[in-house]
């Protein structure tokens, strides 16, 4: 086992990633319409409208569109906290995270997000538990690919950002440019169409499992 002095460090993604977004969106999504008896236009507009990213604004103009008369605060942490129960970590991945850890790796999250529903995110999986750190784009107001949140993701870990770091994730863009804009290693997760306008990831992975078990017998240094 490496000594924490001289730990790598492993950043990872988080929807798409460590957690499944796309289905607990769904459920989420359903359930808050159910309960609040709206219609089937609301639910399609609220799929559509937070695909990829959802944050307070959102719910502002969805309060807005359809004349709603809860808050748009209301809302939103109606949708946090259905989300936040809706997801799911496996059990595998978690474990995986452990073993990473027990065998010297600092690790951390590196997510874009609003803080408050990325980090009941993490507390409801466990994922925080198992984390040497974690940064949120909405900490600090800069996203991914920006290389700022990749180093704020490593200082929360007590390190610094090195070559032999790895940044992992389901993004092309994201996960695998900003890892070269930072002058890190990418390991991308295949899932997403991939962007020939990307530098090559420098391994890839079916999954989180297959990726720390390659990081676990990676020798480059």
């Amino acid at each position: 086992m490496r000594s924490r002095s001289c730990s790598r460090l492993a950043l990872f993604d988080l929807d798409g990633t460590l957690l499944d977004r796309r289905a607990a969106l769904h459920i989420s999504v359903r359930a808050l319409c159910s309960e609040l008896r709206y219609g089937p236009e609301v639910e399609s507009w609220l799929l559509s409208e937070l695909a990829d990213r959802a944050s307070p604004a959102n719910f502002i103009r969805m309060r807005e569109a359809f004349s709603l008369p809860e808050s748009s605060a209301y809302l939103w942490q109606a949708y946090v906290d259905r989300m936040a129960s809706a997801v799911s970590c496996p059990p595998a991945v978690l474990d995986a995270l452990a073993v990473l850890r027990d065998n010297g790796w600092r690790v951390g999250v590196a997510t874009n997000g609003a803080s408050d529903i990325q980090r009941a995110k993490l507390h409801m999986t466990g994922i925080d538990a198992l984390v040497d750190g974690v940064a949120v784009s909405g900490d600090i107001e800069v996203r991914k690919p920006d290389v700022r949140l990749f180093e704020f993701a490593a200082a929360r870990c007590g390190a610094v950002l090195s070559p032999d770091t790895w940044v992992i994730g389901d993004s092309p863009q994201t996960d695998v440019a900003g890892a070269h804009r930072a002058g890190v290693r990418a390991l991308w997760l295949r899932g997403r169409p991939w962007e020939n306008t990307v530098p090559a990831p420098h391994h890839t992975a079916d999954g989180v499992v297959d990726a720390i078990t390659f990081l676990l017998t990676d020798r480059s240094e």
